[in-house]
């Protein structure tokens, strides 16, 4: 069906929102008044010139973005700000098209990209989804001023149009990286002189063509840098780039889960390998041996860290990036999901002049972003903070960092000796992994000095044990350990598809709950487009501290210090269980019940 012929205005489209109930009298008048003032000024804050004649123009400021900017609440949504989605899925509603909020995860690059052609797709701010039959889906972000285009391409491609609509911001962000990055790849690979290059265990022998890519190619860093900023888009933490027998696989970490998003063709990845290797400062001809190595680069005005790590698999070499936010490395402590006893508790730990606090948990669990949230609100010009890590995660002109390089005797051990005759005030041990480290790190706690470090145990009680093992007495272990914090990272419901269910009995007596006439209720994401069908979005810190108190000292002083009676002397003191706090979580419809299950 056609849509009726009419233009999409800041005037008209404020006028939907208005039937919609979505803003009030006042602000629709208040839109009216200053829309084409505030068009302006978007304009020209990104140097964009006024094309009032081409309303379908790539750089024209579309009505949904101007009254978007304004970041008004919704009349009674509770808080709720108008955003662009919201907007444009009301225009939908509206005009009668079906709206679709387009996720880059879901979608086919090489289907989106063969399509249409990248001219084509920047001009009219138009982009293919799928093709069925003789039928093509097309997303535009203003389906009235494009009419002679759809007409040209439905007669070029000999198909029937089916046009939804989707946000300008959405449409442009796939434009701008699909066609991007595709166009890099393609490129780079059109330039490949035919040849064989099979860099995998099955072969013995490896037969090289005249000419190879050069990592410096122009198409090489185009793609390696449109990966990067995708990355950043998606919030993603980690970026894996897999070779393969035929090809390679890149795929993102996403709020702690991998997502498949792209695929490079196989001679395309030794350059791509190599560029991120040039600009990670490795050894390009070495492909034997795993490096490590750091990128600083920017992303929407903020420093952002990235950590290298190449590996030598079967197919080749793999690359992880680990990515290092600086707003979320450094958090202000009241934010990272604390419950008010664990925050008070870790507040005082951190505010003692001396002693040895212990962050625990496996990889990926937050304990970074805890111990340089700390150092950061203990950093000041009358305080000397050192740090010896493997490797540094993030340089920080505040603190005076050492990395571990035992190839050289730069060790944890050796570095923490050499840093109490440097007139340390707060040490932080990346991790203690062996007695030399602990019985270092003691005897900075006993000289005056603050130690903050990582243990890798599966909760805080165990953590007394794992130094006992390391040979630490247990009196030495009450008189300079000041606090244990345990802590993992929950994924969050998503906020735009929850829904409620009861917990089966089952499941209550799994989590050891109290049977009640009226059960549980508990949340749950159904899955959509703003949490890619997982049904989450986010993380949440959950963590289980243990202070030294007199009951957990006198727990310590027995002749055989066993595991119980310190879980014991723990719990009497008050000290919520990581499984405790993760349950607390889902009951406050945070997580959902299969999260609490899975991390704890």
């Amino acid at each position: 069906m056609t849509p009726q012929k009419q233009t999409l205005t800041i005037e008209s489209v404020s006028k939907i929102l208005l039937k919609k109930g979505l803003i009030s009298n006042d602000q629709y008048k208040d839109i009216v008044v200053k829309g084409e003032a505030q068009r302006a000024r978007l304009q020209k804050r990104q140097d964009i010139p006024h094309f009032s004649k081409l309303p379908y123009h790539p750089d024209t400021v579309s009505p949904a973005e101007v009254i978007s900017s304004f970041n008004l609440e919704i009349t009674g949504g509770g808080g709720k700000i108008l955003t662009e989605e919201a907007i444009t899925l009301s225009i939908a509603e509206a005009i009668g098209i079906p709206y679709r909020r387009l996720d880059p995860l879901k979608l086919n690059m090489d289907l989106v990209t063969s399509l249409i052609p990248r001219p084509f797709a920047q001009k009219y701010t138009i982009i293919a989804l799928e093709q069925e039959g003789d039928t093509m889906t097309l997303a535009v972000a203003d389906p009235f001023s494009i009419d002679e285009a759809i007409e040209n391409l439905s007669r070029t491609k000999r198909l029937k149009i089916k046009l939804v609509l989707s946000s300008k911001s959405d449409v442009q962000k796939i434009v701008r990286e699909f066609y991007g990055f595709r166009t890099s790849v393609m490129a780079a690979q059109k330039d490949m002189v035919q040849s064989v290059d099979i860099s995998n265990l099955e072969q013995y022998v490896k037969l090289k063509g005249h000419a190879e890519i050069d990592a410096g190619d122009q198409h090489v860093v185009n793609a390696v840098e449109y990966l990067l900023r995708y990355a950043f888009d998606q919030r993603a933490s980690d970026i894996h780039i897999e070779p393969k027998r035929d090809k390679s696989y890149v795929r993102l970490r996403i709020d702690g889960i991998l997502h498949y998003i792209h695929t490079i063709p196989k001679v395309v990845h030794p350059p791509v390998i190599s560029r991120i290797k040039m600009l990670s400062r490795m050894d390009i001809a070495e492909k034997r041996k795993p490096q490590d190595g750091r990128i600083k680069t920017d992303y929407q005005n903020r420093e952002i860290e990235l950590r290298v790590s190449t590996m030598p698999v079967a197919f080749g070499e793999k690359v992880v990036i680990r990515i290092f936010d600086p707003e979320i490395l450094f958090q202000d402590l009241d934010q990272l999901g604390f419950y008010p006893r664990e925050y008070q508790l870790f507040s005082s730990f951190i505010k003692r002049p001396n002693g040895v606090i212990l962050v625990t948990g496996p990889t990926g669990s937050g304990k970074t972003t805890t111990l340089y949230s700390s150092l950061k609100m203990l950093s000041s010009p009358e305080v000397n903070v050192v740090t010896i890590e493997d490797p540094i995660e993030m340089i920080m002109e505040e603190f005076n960092q050492v990395g571990v390089q035992p190839s050289i005797g730069v060790t944890f051990a050796n570095t923490l000796r050499t840093f109490l005759r440097q007139d340390p005030d707060i040490i932080m041990v990346g991790e203690i992994r062996d007695k030399e480290t602990v019985e270092a790190a003691i005897q900075a706690a006993l000289t005056g000095h603050l130690v903050l470090s990582t243990l890798h145990t599966n909760d805080a009680p165990s953590s007394i044990i794992r130094l006992m093992d390391l040979g630490t007495p247990a009196f030495l272990i009450s008189s300079t350990i000041v606090g244990i914090v345990a802590q993992r990272l929950l994924r969050k419901i998503c906020q735009h598809c929850k829904a409620s269910r009861s917990l089966t009995d089952a499941e209550i007596e799994y989590l050891g709950l109290p049977k009640r006439p009226k059960g549980y209720t508990v949340q749950y994401g159904e899955g959509c487009v703003e949490c890619r069908g997982t049904g989450y979005k986010g993380r949440a810190g959950i963590f289980e501290i243990l202070d030294f108190t007199d009951r957990m000292r006198a727990a310590l002083s027995s002749p055989k210090v066993e595991l119980a009676d310190v879980q014991e002397a723990a719990k009497a003191d008050g000290m919520l269980s990581l499984r405790q706090c993760a349950i607390k979580k889902m009951m406050e419809g945070i997580t959902t019940y299969e999260e609490v299950v899975s991390v704890t």
